[in-house]
């Protein structure tokens, strides 16, 4: 079953085509990458799920339900995560959560519960300095609480892991994988590593379109290039190696990869079994998301 589906998308703004008629489905349980350049249209699709402004064309559902501008009743489904979320500064977060508990008509026991709760899953439960003072990463970890306090069935989160460094990165990442247990995941990114390291499923989107999407796994075997380490234990003849194929990536003075289509791999094993070389490893890399997205971008 799909927890979200969006059909036939279309926005502009002005004179600008931000969308053009985009298809997108989100299966239930997954942890979704949504993936695309800075300004692909990921935020201006996220906010069209969630009703924030009316559509040109085109139809979305969560849960079965239709999505419908100034009437956002299937935003009962749905926590969110903007990219750069906002709080009441003079506030802890177990008072801001406490709010939010008040916000949906929840009881006082069941607010105190649900805090404790979600404050041990992001890491803010022996955390009780005012809001103000939390780092960007902190903040991040709030937000994602926040969005799940009402047990949403789809968490949506804008490019949750923008401008952290990689132990906040880490953090955020084990927080939406642990959440996975509680609601389907939906996050935007143009951080190829963060869709690999969690997500099952993962989306392209380029010209506002998805040009590419499915299961993480059958993703990367749809690259078209390969990639090979090619390592020696004379770093002249990885210069050698380097003249003969300047496509080839120095890893280090004696080490380079390798990257192209069967033609080219044909070439270097070619090279490889005739010249006389102090070759010490030839490793064929496992396809990533990078070198699939790099095609699509390039397409």
């Amino acid at each position: 079953m799909d927890i979200l589906t969006v059909r036939g998308l279309k926005k502009s703004f002005r004179d600008k085509r931000v969308l053009c008629g985009l298809d997108l489905s989100v299966p239930e349980h997954s942890v979704f990458g949504f993936i695309g350049k800075n300004g692909a249209g990921k935020t201006t699709t996220m906010k069209a799920i969630l009703g924030l402004f009316p559509v040109d064309a085109g139809e979305i559902t969560v849960c079965g339900e239709r999505v419908c501008y100034g009437e956002t009743e299937t935003n009962r489904h749905v926590g969110y995560l903007p990219d750069v979320p906002e709080f009441y500064g003079f506030m802890t977060s177990r008072e801001y959560l406490a709010l939010c508990g008040e916000c949906l008509g929840m009881e006082r026991s069941a607010i105190r519960s649900r805090t404790d709760e979600l404050l041990t899953l992001v890491g803010l439960a022996n955390e009780t300095h005012r809001i103000k003072g939390f780092s960007r990463g902190m903040k991040q970890r709030l937000g994602i609480a926040q969005a799940l306090f009402g047990r949403p069935k789809l968490l949506i989160c804008d490019e949750p892991t923008s401008a952290l460094d990689p132990i906040g990165r880490k953090e955020i990442l084990d927080i939406l994988s642990a959440a996975k247990t509680q609601t389907t995941v939906l996050f935007s990114t143009h951080i190829l590593s963060d869709v690999e390291r969690i997500c099952t499923d993962a989306a392209f989107l380029k010209d506002g379109r998805i040009v590419l999407g499915g299961k993480i796994t059958e993703l990367k075997g749809l690259c078209s290039t390969e990639e090979f380490t090619v390592a020696f234990r004379d770093p002249h003849d990885a210069a050698r190696f380097a003249s003969v194929f300047p496509q080839a990536k120095r890893q280090s003075e004696d080490t380079l990869v390798v990257t192209g289509d069967a033609t080219t791999m044909h070439a270097v094993l070619q090279y490889l079994a005739q010249a006389p070389t102090s070759l010490c490893r030839l490793e064929r890399n496992e396809a990533s998301l990078e070198s699939l997205f790099l095609e699509v971008a390039s397409s």
